[in-house]
């Protein structure tokens, strides 16, 4: 009975040490996993599960406290909350401008986990395309540059590495009366476009 005891303790010291010695190495590689995680993986994680509205710092010194709806290759979508009963918006955010995010801790290591395999179309709308697609609706948009400034107007083309917008009241049409100048916006320069909900933003 003795030696049986001695195999037993054994055996029971071996399947300790296996299993201390998997959990080393799953330990290592989740440190790996997490060494290569892009922030854009994060935001989708944040788009996929709904999560409650994060504290969204840009480089221009505003901030959003709003939910991830989209993302696209080098952007993403996001819904402000409402204030003061003002109307829906959507704002587009490249992700070169994000600062910080802010969530509560739960969200926060639940986006740090694998997330639902996303459409390879999602992976390749870039900002530029976005804008051009708001371009070509001729949407009435509000862009925040890096100065701290906002512009109003809308946006007439967009090149590889910025736009061209005519500057008008948000609240009247792009007409030529009531254009009052015209910029072009490096895309470095951007920390986020704000457009009506109703005109809603390409979806990647």
């Amino acid at each position: 009975m003795r030696w049986d005891r001695f195999f037993e303790d054994l055996e029971d010291q071996l399947a300790a040490e296996w299993e201390a010695e998997r959990a080393a190495l799953d330990s290592e590689a989740e440190r790996l996993r997490v060494s290569r995680l892009a922030l854009r993986e994060r935001l989708v994680a944040f788009a996929q599960s709904a999560a409650s509205p994060l504290s969204i710092e840009l480089r221009d010194g505003s901030s959003l406290e709003a939910s991830v709806t989209s993302v696209g290759a080098d952007w993403m979508a996001v819904r402000p909350l409402r204030a003061h009963g003002a109307a829906e918006s959507a704002v587009l955010v490249p992700l070169p401008a994000i600062r910080s995010i802010g969530a509560a801790q739960g969200e926060l290591l639940r986006s740090a986990r694998p997330t639902e395999p996303e459409s390879r179309l999602a992976q390749r709308v870039t900002f530029g395309f976005a804008l051009r697609d708001l371009a070509r609706r001729r949407a009435a948009v509000a862009i925040g540059v890096v100065s701290g400034r906002a512009l109003s107007g809308t946006i007439d083309r967009v090149g590889a590495d910025h736009l061209d917008l005519a500057l008008h009241d948000p609240d009247s049409p792009r007409r030529s009366a009531a254009v009052t100048a015209f910029r072009i916006v490096s895309f470095e320069a951007v920390a986020w476009v704000r457009v009506a909900a109703a005109v809603g933003v390409v979806a990647p």
